[in-house]
């Protein structure tokens, strides 16, 4: 059993973790498209790759998966998911699982708007969205919304892009500078994080740990502690299984006045898994479980409360001599 793992970027510890998991049954395979992606040295082995937009980077993926005899694949970063989840068959029939949920559903992870609205039409509180301005407008005459709110692009990730806005002057200059954006009601409330995996085989939401978001860094949890309660956990398994995920998913939420509110969910890995891999929430094993036709138990909740991750930088240093740096 072979494990590729796409853009490894700075994500080091995802393939440690897959290299302690699978030690003796078989390798981890990385790829980026720099050498200088540092999580790429710590895999079995690496493949330097083209960028993801370049015409031959599917046939590329495909060949490593023949020549590595790749069990499961899947990607770390956002842009990537979309294409896993679309190739699926062609994947299959090279051997290689995707791990990754159905296509549909990836896109609407990555459309905010379209979250949104599957987020109303499950019942599940969100904050609201906006893409017409002149209806956002109206709302904040009726009262049913005020300022500050955040325009933001429909699809984008990693908080890129993102503005908070307190006046309609804004909102317009914003609205004339760049297209498809939305707008979303800020939320003033406690953020959480919540690490998901939902089952390949049983379809079964198996796993929940839930965060408490200290401090922020770039996009990303830079400390937090762990937390548990019933009744997000139950919101989010039957969230989850209703929407047909499968495998890893990162969602955010906010606690607003006792409500527990779905902002955003993202169908991979998220930054801050390490915390929850910490605490015993082991995902690459079940993972692995999966891959070899098991299902996984249902273990949601199962870790301690009150864990404290901390992140902290850290350096990789390699001799690069007679190689191009790209």
């Amino acid at each position: 059993m072979n494990i590729l793992i796409l853009s490894a970027g700075t994500r080091n510890k995802v393939v440690q973790y897959f290299k302690k998991e699978i030690a003796g049954r078989g390798k981890v395979i990385a790829t980026d498209c720099s050498n200088l992606a540092p999580a790429v040295y710590d895999a079995d082995a690496f493949y330097l790759v083209p960028r993801i937009t370049a015409p031959d980077y599917l046939d590329v993926i495909l060949d490593i998966c023949r020549k590595e005899k790749i069990t499961g694949v899947f990607s770390l970063i956002d842009p990537e998911l979309s294409m896993l989840a679309k190739e699926r068959e062609k994947f299959l029939a090279v051997g290689s699982t995707p791990i990754i949920s159905d296509y549909d559903l990836v896109e609407t992870c990555f459309d905010k708007y379209r979250m949104y609205e599957l987020l109303r039409s499950m019942r599940i509180p969100t904050g609201k969205c906006y893409i017409d301005k002149e209806v956002f407008f109206r709302s904040v005459e009726a009262g049913e919304v005020s300022y500050p709110v955040f325009v933001k692009p429909v699809r984008g990730s990693a908080s890129l892009n993102i503005n908070q806005v307190g006046n309609p002057e804004e909102i317009n200059m914003l609205f004339g500078l760049y297209d498809d954006l939305m707008i979303q009601e800020y939320m003033d409330g406690q953020e959480y994080g919540a690490d998901v995996y939902v089952d390949m085989v049983s379809g079964k939401c198996t796993s929940v740990f839930v965060k408490k978001k200290i401090k922020m860094r770039a996009g990303e949890t830079d400390k937090s502690v762990s937390v548990k309660d019933e009744a997000l956990f139950e919101m989010l398994r039957k969230f989850s299984e209703e929407c047909g995920f499968r495998g890893m998913i990162d969602i955010d939420i906010f606690k607003i006045d006792g409500v527990y509110y779905i902002s955003e969910v993202n169908p991979r890995f998220g930054g801050g898994y390490p915390h929850a891999y910490a605490c015993g929430v082991n995902m690459p094993a079940a993972v692995l479980r999966n891959l070899e036709g098991q299902e996984n138990e249902v273990r949601i909740g199962e870790y301690p409360p009150n864990v404290c991750m901390m992140k902290y930088n850290e350096i990789s240093i390699r001799d690069m001599s007679g190689e191009e740096l790209v």
